[in-house]
This record gives structure tokens, C-alpha cells and sequence, in this order.
């Protein structure tokens, strides 16, 4: 569904700029040239700008990279542009989407090219959330279970990291580009005001209720302070060192809030508790009431272990390795296969190839199977594979080529060590019993499934670029939109099934927690890595940006006033006007990209 939804709004949104804004060139996409631009394209806002009628003057504001003019050329002069001009070029990236574009077909055949990009942007957001729901966010729960961790510092740690994988590696990625900042304030800002007014507003209509005052205003203030901080940052234009770690600091602030009020409200429950033990009358009747719940749980858990022993198999069965290491790469389970309907399994062939890959190259650690999910065979392989992955991916396979001495490669030298280590564990080792050690699995698939949602990422937002300079899309409208769509809408359905089963007071808990963490963990960590120099400059901030801005600061506004004045419930009422500011929103944002909506001075 999520991934139905992303592609569909991609189409529409394409389709909405093929009407309105592109002009005619040889290939029926390009640009018409600005007059009055300069010969040395220093004017490069006005030549991109100009389109066809006069409503769509300032449609490029947000594009004002050199490689934006490839569509003011010839369709026949747009490949030599993007190959001999470094402005276009994709170093971070395993792919030159624009090379891609423009030079893999003729010119003609440009739209499929770009039809195929489409369909890879749509697998790569399956990657996403396949590698966060199934190998990150588990392997992260098996590392606060082996550390210990209080459900509330897992929570706003761990888990807010699991969650907010996506949002934070993509805005990471994006920030860590010039070029690509606005995806970065586009995608964390839309995604903010999507996740407060949609998903809060579907959870208010699927189940209405009351929510906790303090954790709520606690977070709305968090974020308002984050979202004011941004707006502050953006109208600058600069971000010093000591500024970007204070977003990491905010947060430190946050997770200490957090685990300060949980810990007081847990004192003062067992404190009314302890009291009202005390005066009360029938403390006898308690306690006896009390054995007898434990009575019932002893005997129910007897009559399990008789079942269970009862259909035990008589002699012992013990799988082969071989066998094993099948079983553990086979992604569908026959039971649920056989139940579903036909568009899950064609949904589900689909996600198979890239699930068999994730499963030979992230290892998962489960603490709540007896076994802990151990897999002799399938663990030996990834420490061949997880390693390899590590170093041909991270930075585009940039230290996997490298050669030592000029002689021998890196990744032959991780092999050898890998295949080293991969022995030693499996000649040390049974099949049924995991080693004492078996919890570092989940430290190594945590890494592994990080670099592989780094570089999904990393995929992802250049192909968003790539589409920004063909079909004369701001970067800011493409990340408030796609970018922000695809890494929410996954956790927003979970959201609003969470909220239908009966737990709303959750679903709204993890709206607001997992945007406070992509806001200042995202911005705080993209900033740190543009460069070494102690301030960091960002282009001016265009029109869309303050539209975006003042609509999730208002928004937040809104709930800070009108939720305490309902009492704190939130009812059907409120989530159809959540709904629909969302839609006067991005209306607003729409006309503003497309120029019906600009300032004076344009």
C-alpha cells in the first residue's frame, strides 16, 4: 500500500507539471530560454525560471544549480552538457541518473528513461521500509534487551531510530549535498506536518480519545522549540558548530525529560498505591485474590507444558545444515501464503528478491524465540557477506576499490577475514544451541542494515534531484512531498491500525516522538557532515520554504491551544480539521511552487 501510494502521487504530480510547466523543445520536454539571459548563463535563476505564460515565471526559484539549464539545451546537446559539466555530476551515488537520463536512450526515448528511474524510486522505497521493519528495528530491540534498557529510554533512543531510519538517513543524505539542502528541509518539515495533521487527524477519526496532557504538551513544546530553531537558522542563512550540536543537545534534553517524568509518575503511582493499600480494610481478601491469580497462572501454564510435551515427537529431529540454510532464506511462510489474497502474494513476489538479498546479508537476532533465532549455516554466511556489504556500499563502494599498496583491494582482503572468522564460528558451533556470544549478531546486523538504508537513501534522494532538473521541480516540493510520503506512510498506517486495535494514547505517542527525533537528530548530524569549517552557509530560503515552515509552526499552534481547551480529547471533529488544513496546505504550497502565489518583489 505504501508503495502504491508514493508511485501513484508521483504520476500525478508529473502529470500536473507536464500540463502547466514544461515548454517545447526538439525532445517535447524541454524549457523555452529566457531573452533576457546572459550568454555566460549567469542568470541562471530567470533562465530556468521562465516558462511557458507568465503564471510560471518563478516556477524554478528553488533550482538554481548550473546543471538546471540542461533543459534550456537541444535534446541532442544534453548528454555531452551533463558529461562535461561537474555540476551534474552524482559522485555520492552508485548511479548518474542524469547521465542515466540523457544519454543511456535516444533522445526520444528520454520519457521511458525516465519511467524506468520511477520504477527503480519505487523499489528503492520498498528497500526502506523492508530493511527498517524487518532487520533494523529487530535487531535494535535485541540490542536494548541485551543492554537492559527501561521500555521508556529504548523508546526515544533505539526504537525512535528504528522508526525514523528512513526520514533521518535520507535528510542526513540530502544534507550532506548543497544542491540537495532543500530536500532535506522539504522532506523533514512535510513530513512533520503530515504526520500532526493527517495521521494524528485519521487516528482522532478512527478512534476518538483522551489524551495524557503532560507527555502531550511536553512534546508539542520539543518540537515547536525545534521547528522554531530551523525557521531561525534558514532566514540566517548560516548554522555554526556550536549551533548543529545544539540540536543533538535539544534532543539529549528531550530523552532526559522523558525518562524524568516517567520515573515520577511511577513514584507517584506506587505511592497512591501503597496508600490506599494501607487504609484500606480488605487487604486479606487482596492477597488472597492475589494467590489465586497466580494459582490459575501455575496451573495454566502446567496444563501448557503437559500439551506441549504431549505432542512432542517421539524420537528427535535433527535438521541438516543444508536444509537449515534453505529454510532460513525462504522469505514466505505457506500458511500465511495460502490465506492471503492475490494482490498480497503479487505484492509479495515482487518483495522477494530483495528480501532473499537482506536475508544473506543482515543477520537478525530475536530475544524472544527460545533460540534466539539463531541459523548455524545462514550466521557463517553473513560473516562473509555483512562485511563485503559494509565496504562495497558505504560511500558508493568508494574504500571497497581501494587498493593497498596498489596491489591488493579491500574488499579481497574483507573476504579472506571474513571467510577466516565464518570457520572458526561454524566448526566451533552447533546447529540448535547459539554461542554465548551470539548477540554481537544483532550489533553486526544493526551496521549492515544502516549502510544499506544509507545507501537506499543515498539512491533515493538523487533520483529526486534528477527529476527536480528534468521536470522543473523544486527540491523543496519534492521532498515535502514524495520524499516526506514515502518514509511516513508506512509508519502512519501502522499508526492508525494501532489506534483501531484500541491503543490511540500509542499512536499519537509515536507521531509526535518519532518527528521530534527526525528533526533534531536529522538537521543535527546533516549539518555536522557538509564540511569541517566551523560555520556551514545555506542557500536563501525561497518562498515554498517559509509556507512549509509557517504551516507546521501554525499547525502545532493550533493543537497547543485548541486540544487543552477540548479538555484534551480529541474527537471526529478534530481530526476532519486536521484533515483538512492539510489540504488547504498543500494547495498553498502548490500554487506558491508553481508561481500563483509569490511575493511582490517577484
Amino acid at each position: 500500500m505504501k508503495s502504491r501510494v508514493v508511485f501513484i502521487s508521483l504520476l500525478l504530480l508529473l502529470c500536473f507539471q507536464y500540463i502547466y510547466g514544461l515548454g517545447s523543445g526538439e525532445s517535447g520536454t524541454g524549457v523555452v530560454p529566457s531573452p533576457d539571459r546572459s550568454p555566460d548563463g549567469a542568470d541562471l535563476r530567470s533562465s530556468v525560471g521562465t516558462m511557458m505564460g507568465t503564471h510560471f515565471a518563478m516556477f524554478h526559484q528553488g533550482n538554481t544549480e548550473k546543471c538546471a539549464i540542461v533543459m534550456n539545451l537541444s535534446a541532442v546537446d544534453r548528454c555531452a552538457f551533463v558529461k562535461t559539466t561537474p555540476d551534474c555530476s552524482m559522485e555520492d551515488s552508485f548511479i548518474n541518473y542524469l547521465k542515466m537520463t540523457f544519454c543511456l536512450l535516444p533522445p526520444d526515448l528520454t520519457p521511458l528513461t525516465i519511467t524506468l528511474c520511477m520504477i527503480w524510486l519505487l523499489l528503492l522505497f520498498i528497500v526502506l521500509g523492508l530493511t527498517a521493519s524487518k532487520f533494523f528495528c529487530p535487531n535494535l530491540s535485541a540490542i536494548s534487551s541485551s543492554l537492559r534498557l527501561t521500555h521508556n529510554v529504548a523508546g526515544v533512543t533505539f526504537l525512535a531510530l528504528g522508526n525514523g531510519a528512513p526520514d533521518v538517513f535520507s535528510a542526513t543524505v540530502a544534507f550532506s549535498r548543497p544542491h540537495t539542502a532543500g530536500l532535506a528541509i522539504g522532506a523533514l518539515f512535510g513530513a512533520g506536518i503530515f504526520v500532526t495533521t493527517v495521521v494524528a487527524g485519521a487516528v482522532s477519526l478512527v478512534k476518538p480519545f483522551t489524551v495524557a496532557s503532560r507527555p502531550f504538551l511536553r512534546d508539542v513544546i520539543f518540537y515547536m522549540a525545534a521547528v522554531f530553531w530551523t525557521a531561525v537558522i534558514l532566514y540566517r542563512g548560516t548554522i555554526s558548530l556550536g549551533e548543529t550540536l545544539g540540536y543533538l543537545g535539544l534532543y539529549v534534553v528531550y530523552v532526559v525529560t522523558v525518562i524524568a517524568s516517567a520515573y515520577i509518575y511511577s513514584h507517584q503511582k506506587h505511592s497512591a498505591t501503597r496508600s490506599s493499600i494501607q487504609s484500606s480494610t480488605h487487604v486479606p481478601e487482596f492477597q488472597s485474590s492475589e494467590s489465586d491469580d497466580e494459582a490459575i497462572l501455575i496451573s495454566n501454564s502446567s496444563i501448557q507444558e503437559d500439551y506441549d510435551s504431549e505432542y512432542c515427537p517421539l524420537l528427535p529431529y535433527c535438521e541438516s545444515t543444508s536444509s537449515i540454510l534453505l529454510s532460513s532464506l525462504n522469505p514466505v511462510d505457506s500458511r500465511i501464503w495460502r490465506r492471503k489474497s492475490w494482490r498480497w502474494r503479487a505484492i509479495k513476489i515482487v518483495k522477494m528478491p530483495l528480501e532473499v538479498l537482506l536475508l544473506l546479508t543482515v543477520p537478525v537476532v530475536d530475544p524472544d524465540k527460545e533460540d534466539r533465532n539463531w541459523r548455524r549455516p545462514l550466521n557463517c554466511l553473513h560473516l562473509i557477506t555483512a562485511p563485503l556489504v559494509c565496504v562495497l556500499t558505504f560511500r558508493s563502494g568508494e574504500y571497497g576499490i581501494y587498493q593497498i599498496e596498489d596491489q591488493f583491494p579491500v574488499w579481497a582482503l574483507t573476504l579472506l577475514f571474513g571467510l577466516f572468522l565464518s570457520a572458526i564460528v561454524f566448526l566451533t558451533t552447533t546447529n540448535h544451541h547459539p554461542p554465548p556470544y551470539h548477540s554481537l549478531f544483532s550489533l553486526l546486523g544493526f551496521v549492515v542494515s544502516a549502510i544499506w538504508i544509507s545507501a537506499a537513501a543515498l539512491e533515493v534522494v538523487s533520483i529526486l534531484h534528477m527529476l527536480g532538473v528534468v521536470f522543473s521541480l523544486s527540491n523543496n516540493l519534492l521532498g515535502l512531498t514524495l520524499l516526506a510520503w514515502g518514509n511516513s506512510i508506512g509508519d502512519s498506517f501502522s499508526d492508525v491500525t494501532i489506534a483501531r486495535q484500541g491503543y490511540p494514547q500509542m499512536a499519537i505517542s509515536a507521531c509526535f516522538g518519532g518527528i521530534i527525533f527526525n528533526m533534531l537528530i536529522g538537521v543535527g548530524i546533516g549539518c555536522l557532515m557538509l564540511n569541517n569549517e566551523p560555520v556551514v552557509t545555506f542557500e536563501p530560503a525561497g518562498l515554498l520554504t517559509w509556507v512549509l515552515a509557517g504551516s507546521l509552526g501554525l499547525s502545532l499552534v493550533l493543537s497547543f491551544i485548541l486540544v487543552p481547551l477540548h479538555c484534551f480529547h480529541m474527537g471526529r471533529s478534530y481530526g476532519i480539521f486536521l484533515l483538512l488544513f492539510y489540504a488547504v496546505f498543500l494547495l498553498v504550497a502548490l500554487l506558491t511552487e508553481f508561481g500563483f502565489i509569490h511575493t511582490g518583489s517577484q
